[in-house]
């Protein structure tokens, strides 16, 4: 797939220069959608004392944010199909300053209901953000580095990794932990989330004003958005799809119980603390792990480090529900490490070679994010019922299936005829 200027079409290995500036751009999304990913962990923890809810209820909140993605993902392709990248970016950013602003009326009635609307609405805004945005950076230079390429700006949502959980730390749990006996205690608590939320939102209106003031590239037109039965003859997509879903639930049910877990395994720790150090180490080893899993891939198959990172982060999850104290800790820390280059990987793989099907199966691969709304609700039931750490099986055998990805089920089989 070719991209074009406003006048003539240009060939993306000579005119680099041309594309800078919307790279750039593009690039700036993957923060802003990975700093409303981490900061969903921070909300978990934060609304059980405020709603006097369970985990599995408070997990919910992954539940809301990742079924905006599953219900928006195929219409959010076929948007952009239809009009532009640049139009479908624009109104996923200005969906997310709305949700973003919804903490407001939710936050001053104590309404959780609302809150996880608010976070509909902002995961809604995501899947037309991600949607554009994956496939845009792998069609953005040579086929042979794209997957590379990819990693490079999903690296950027990293750095949001980093910045998340210092916001948590500093505006929402500060002085807002332990009991809260009135409604006043309540009250302010839920107050807490309002600053940071509202800061979020001018960054992002900010954002879509940059990109209207933009000459955006737009694809050439001829590669329509066509769901038909042939795009699941691509087998290597299909097993895509699942590995994405088995990631992609893993990654937001280990985030949605970390703060948890610490202050379950270490007895004294705060909130505040979990989310400021302990959780800053976790993203900061998946920030790490991103930038090291980009250069590896200069030497090492792509899927071949996909099936490694994905061992590991099994075997460390094990260690997570049969160790103690700061070594589980620890160990579900480094977990982040080797999820780092799980999802481009398993997009890029999942959507090669497709030609005029990467629209749709991009779609289908940003569909498999559901697995984030289906996984933490399971994970919180185990860990009410049984124990956290036991909780840890589920993302265990997530894995598993990323490994079996990226050791042979990536492999592009001839279609059936």
């Amino acid at each position: 797939m070719a991209f074009i200027s406003n006048e003539k079409p240009l060939n993306i290995s000579d005119s680099a220069q041309s594309y800078l500036i919307p790279l750039i751009l593009v690039t700036s999304l993957f923060f802003l959608w990975g700093l409303a990913n981490i900061l969903n962990s921070a909300l978990i923890a934060h609304f059980q004392p405020v709603f006097e809810i369970k985990r599995a209820q408070a997990l919910l909140v992954e539940s809301a944010f990742y079924f905006g993605y599953f219900t928006l993902a195929i219409p959010a392709g076929l948007f952009m199909e239809r009009y532009s990248y640049k139009k479908g970016i624009l109104l996923g950013l200005a969906l997310y300053a709305i949700g973003a602003l919804l903490f407001i009326p939710a936050a001053k009635t104590i309404t959780f209901g609302y809150f996880l609307i608010a976070l509909y609405v902002i995961a809604s805004g995501l899947a037309f953000l991600e949607t554009a945005a994956n496939p845009y950076v792998t069609i953005l230079g040579k086929a042979e580095s794209s997957v590379q390429r990819l990693n490079f700006s999903q690296s950027f949502n990293g750095l949001a990794l980093v910045v998340g959980p210092w916001l948590a730390g500093q505006f929402i749990f500060a002085g807002n932990e332990g009991i809260l006996e009135t409604i006043e205690q309540k009250q302010q608590a839920a107050n807490a989330v309002i600053f940071p939320y509202s800061l979020i939102a001018c960054v992002v209106l900010l954002v879509a004003l940059l990109f209207f003031l933009t000459k955006m590239p737009e694809p050439v037109k001829g590669a329509h958005l066509k769901f038909d039965r042939t795009i699941f003859k691509n087998r290597h997509l299909v097993k895509a799809i699942l590995a994405q879903l088995f990631y992609v639930g893993a990654q937001a049910g280990i985030w949605g119980i970390t703060i948890n877990y610490v202050t379950t395994l270490l007895p004294g720790t705060s909130n505040e603390m979990a989310s400021k150090k302990y959780m800053a180490i976790g993203t900061l080893l998946f920030v790490v792990g991103r930038f090291l899993g980009t250069w590896l891939m200069t030497f090492i198959k792509d899927n071949k480090l996909l099936t490694f990172y994905g061992a590991c982060a099994s075997a460390l999850c094990l260690l997570g529900v049969f160790s103690d104290g700061l070594v589980a800790v620890y160990s579900i820390l480094s977990v982040n490490f080797f999820m780092s280059i799980m999802f481009p990987t398993i997009f890029a793989l999942g959507v090669k070679d497709l030609k005029a099907q990467t629209k749709p199966g991009s779609s289908l691969i940003i569909m498999a994010i559901v697995g984030g709304a289906i996984v933490p609700p399971v994970m919180g039931v185990i860990a009410d019922k049984v124990g956290i750490q036991q909780a840890l099986f589920i993302p265990f055998v997530c894995f598993l299936f990323v490994v079996y990805f990226g050791w042979k089920g990536y492999v592009i089989e001839p279609q059936p005829e």
